[in-house]
């Protein structure tokens, strides 16, 4: 019985780890919006973390979205902590949400619900943290003390975090509901395997 759980256990760090570089791949696979500054761009890798937070535990989510960034880290070399530290966060707050919904009540509407909710937390959260935390850190790390003035913060905030976030979160949910629908059944299975 003993050897049966670590098993299961190795299986889900095997599968968390899969879907964090997974992630890392999606997050190269960028593009920027044109309406908003080119340092805001959509990607899909939150994907792989919704699967992990849907079949384990929102718990599961943290730890793909913490993997896909420890190794955008490693691959680019560190170059800027903070943006990846933002990343992580976002993507904390999107995916937790959904992961939370989904399990008090398992089909679609729980998830769409969940979408919803994370996109609507990721946006307010997100402008928050910058307002107040990643974008006078930024202005620290870069030696740009005017990117912490209230008057920039405000713009960038309300003129790209804020929007950019929702749309994001509107686009990741519009994808990734198609794909729960079709892959409701095998998410299940798995759920039902990796259980022990």
């Amino acid at each position: 019985m003993r050897s049966t759980a670590q098993s299961s256990k190795l299986v889900k760090l095997v599968v968390l780890a899969l879907l964090g570089t997974i992630s890392l791949v999606l997050f190269f696979l960028n593009f920027p919006l044109p309406f908003l500054p080119p340092y805001l761009k959509i990607d899909f890798s939150e994907v792989p973390a919704l699967m992990a937070a849907l079949i384990f535990s929102p718990v599961a989510g943290i730890i793909v979205e913490g993997i896909k960034n420890l190794l955008y880290l490693v691959v680019s070399g560190a170059g800027d902590p903070i943006g990846v530290a933002s990343n992580f966060f976002a993507g904390v707050m999107f995916v937790v949400p959904v992961a939370i919904l989904y399990h008090r009540s398992k089909g679609v509407k729980s998830v769409v619900s969940g979408l919803v909710t994370g996109t609507i937390v990721m946006a307010i959260g997100m402008s928050v943290l910058n307002y107040y935390l990643i974008l006078p850190a930024y202005a620290w790390f870069t030696g740009a003390p005017e990117m912490a003035a209230t008057t920039v913060k405000w713009i960038t905030v309300s003129g790209g975090v804020l929007p950019f976030n929702i749309i994001k979160g509107v686009i990741v949910g519009v994808l990734f509901v198609p794909v729960f629908i079709k892959m409701k059944a095998w998410i299940e299975q798995k759920q039902t395997n990796l259980a022990a």
